[in-house]
């Protein structure tokens, strides 16, 4: 199994003798194709009538397109028709699990070849070597400011639409930076060289986008005022509260959150000696592994993955796995956790429950010096009005929307993360915010 995606994906990382120094920095899990390497990749792709890929990309890039200007060296050319569909398409080639999308569905990726086009490092290839600024400008000016909520891929996706069809945007974002999960909660490795942050500048650049950061709504500001003040507001809040356990001893000091020390690892703030300690990382998903590898990247001893049903069941990608287990990740599954326990060397007990299918449950106890919770988030429970009285309709802990990405309240839009519709990756982010941008234009303007 480790041969399908091969050795590239072991990578080194380079750091001093502890970390507290932030002295550290990730190289590329996927380097980057070279010229020769992306003319041969491009040259496999058989340009398919009705392709495929495109259904399978969630922004409807037209991939043959872009690769056949790629075998002809057009690279301007191909990354202006990648950005016309997903102004973030630097960053999605980088992080987007390509391989139950657009190669998933590639037609060489069926038997006997089950090669599929690099479509992802060729995305990456044309982005990378765009020459000057983003290629878009503004329609005339509407007279029209909508408020966004939320300066992650989903609101600077629908900014920039609005942008470009006129309109004057404020975004309020609670963090210092923008980016959301690109900034903050993507592993270090997948996005490096402070890549989000270049990006989002040249996203920007359209115009007519102004970014107020440290303001929270509930804390600094309120919808209401928003509404007083915006022919429209669009809520990209994303997920901020991490699910809990709910088990005794989760408040103990070491066991931590799993976006929250991604945070710290990519603003360089990690205040723990890592070298040789020993973890385990509670979850299935795509955030576990990051955390996972990360930790051995960082210098850490055993780690070790627990999800409480079987491998069959994660959600993070066979691709996400096979890279935790060439970095000598541990995985154990049907490990349910029951409890977590200091012991008298400061390390912790953490004592699980063995349910497999059809044999007879057993009681584990695994010790380590972190524990780390990664089983996913929900909406804030941030009052969102001053009243202190949630008037927009919930579902599943997620804002409900219809199909134009409509609140129940009317003029107040929502996408991304914090919506009951897509999944949890960054290109649905983008497409979402796009999809909500025209769905606001033509609510403000009638059309």
């Amino acid at each position: 199994m480790l041969d399908q995606y091969g050795d590239y994906m072991r990578q080194k990382i380079n750091f001093s003798n502890t970390v507290t120094d932030n002295n550290y920095y990730f190289d590329d899990i996927e380097p980057p194709l070279t010229n020769k390497e992306a003319m041969e990749e491009a040259s496999r792709c058989l340009y398919c009538y009705n392709a495929p890929c495109i259904t399978a990309c969630p922004t409807h890039i037209n991939i043959p397109n872009f690769i056949r200007k790629i075998s002809t060296n057009n690279l301007q050319g191909a990354a202006e028709s990648i950005l016309e569909e997903n102004i973030f398409g630097g960053s999605c080639a980088r992080v987007c699990p390509t391989e139950i999308l657009c190669e998933h569905a590639c037609v060489r990726n069926t038997h006997p070849e089950s090669n599929p086009v690099k479509i992802g490092l060729l995305q990456r290839h044309a982005i990378d070597n765009l020459q000057g600024e983003y290629p878009f400008t503004r329609k005339s000016d509407t007279n029209k400011k909508i408020a966004i909520i939320g300066a992650g891929p989903t609101g600077i996706s629908c900014a920039h639409k609005l942008a470009q069809l006129g309109h004057s945007i404020d975004i309020f974002e609670k963090e210092s930076k923008v980016g959301g999960l690109n900034e903050y909660g993507i592993a270090a490795y997948k996005l490096v060289d402070n890549y989000s942050e270049l990006e989002i500048n040249k996203i920007l650049a359209i115009g007519n986008i102004n970014v107020f950061t440290k303001k929270t709504l509930g804390e600094n500001f309120f919808l209401d005022d928003l509404l007083d003040q915006y022919h429209a507001v669009f809520i990209a809040i994303g997920l901020a509260k991490s699910k809990k356990l709910n088990i005794p001893g989760e408040l103990q000091p070491n066991v931590l959150d799993a976006t929250c020390f991604i945070h710290t690892i990519r603003q360089h703030q990690v205040q723990q000696n890592l070298n040789g300690k020993s973890a385990i990382v509670i979850g299935g998903g795509n955030t576990a592994v990051d955390v996972t590898v990360q930790l051995k990247k960082l210098g850490a001893g055993k780690v070790t993955l627990a999800y409480r049903r079987g491998h069959q069941h994660m959600s993070a990608t066979l691709k996400e796995q096979q890279l935790a287990q060439l970095h000598d990740v541990h995985k154990e599954t049907w490990f349910n956790p029951v409890k977590i326990a200091p012991l008298t060397n400061k390390k912790l007990a953490v004592t699980f429950d063995i349910h497999i299918p059809e044999t007879p449950k057993e009681t584990v106890t695994l010790t380590a010096d972190y524990v780390f919770k990664a089983i996913g988030q929900n909406l804030s429970t941030q009052p969102l009005f001053k009243n202190n009285q949630n008037i927009l309709s919930v579902q599943q802990y997620r804002i409900a929307v219809n199909d134009n990405y409509q609140t129940s309240l009317p003029g107040v839009f929502a996408g991304g993360d914090c919506i009951s519709k897509g999944q949890d990756l960054t290109v649905y982010a983008v497409q979402q915010g796009k999809e909500a941008a025209e769905n606001i234009h033509a609510y403000i303007t009638g059309n």
